[in-house]
């Protein structure tokens, strides 16, 4: 099974102006500039994009936004919702804004994944769907002994649990992205795909270095990573218009 993309992903903020409203067109600026420093695909309206604060239609403006913005850089929808009707109705929504992929987190509670990643599957046509473990945010995430049987064309784990992901990278014959920087080497040595990861939206060339086994670069990016994981995702936010002079306006939190 060939990956959607390998090497770093930006998993993206998304900006809101002063009022909270928001920002597309800057969201697709700041992907723009990621992508000129490297990044390999922008990941829209994930966890750190503060997907549950957006509405389907607001998700996809954005989809279009930063499809625009990329040329042919990989863009990968954020789809998961809090229930398998909610998600599949924009999974099938999304293929028309130009993403090559979407990515849908596990709802909280779902002790069984397969039917909605399967409805997802469906709804998704052509578009490959990637699925997100991230048990710490959405708990039970996805059992390791299902993932081999899902319906899906990759999987991001954002466990941060090393031997997790030695187990799925074990198990799993798919393309692995991890979504925790600290893991970035491990996840290289492991040849894994590469990285979804917020801390992208600040190093993102320090994150690339890291993933092709540079331990100086993971040093280097610690406080930064460790800054990101602070009042989460203000945090990240905060550290991105440091460097980029964008809004720091969250909705979550």
């Amino acid at each position: 099974m060939d990956p959607v993309f390998t090497g770093v992903g930006v998993a993206l903020v998304t900006l809101f102006d002063a009022r909270g409203e928001l920002d597309a067109d800057a969201s697709a600026g700041l992907a723009a500039e990621l992508v000129e420093l490297g990044a390999e695909a922008i990941v829209v309206a994930g966890t750190t994009g503060e997907a549950d604060a957006l509405d389907e239609d607001e998700r996809l403006r954005l989809f279009t936004a930063v499809r625009g913005a990329v040329g042919d850089t990989v863009v990968v929808g954020g789809t998961g919702a809090a229930s398998t009707h909610q998600a599949a109705r924009l999974t099938a929504r999304a293929p028309d804004t130009g993403v090559d992929a979407v990515i849908a987190r596990t709802p909280r509670g779902l002790a069984d994944p397969t039917g909605y990643y399967r409805a997802l599957a469906d709804a998704a046509g052509t578009t490959p769907v990637l699925a997100y473990h991230f048990p710490a945010v959405s708990p039970p995430g996805i059992p390791l002994e299902t993932l081999p049987s899902l319906p899906i064309a990759g999987c991001k784990d954002s466990s941060g649990d090393a031997t997790r992901l030695l187990a799925t990278v074990d198990s799993y014959p798919g393309p692995v992205w991890t979504g925790n920087p600290a893991l970035l080497h491990q996840a290289g040595a492991l040849g894994c795909a590469g990285g979804i990861l917020a801390l992208a939206n600040v190093a993102p060339e320090l994150c690339a270095a890291a993933f092709a086994g540079d331990a100086e670069a993971m040093r280097a990016f610690t406080p930064t990573h460790l800054a990101c994981e602070h009042d989460f995702p203000r945090g990240v936010k905060q550290l991105v218009a440091k460097r980029f002079g964008t809004s720091d306006v969250v909705r979550m939190g």
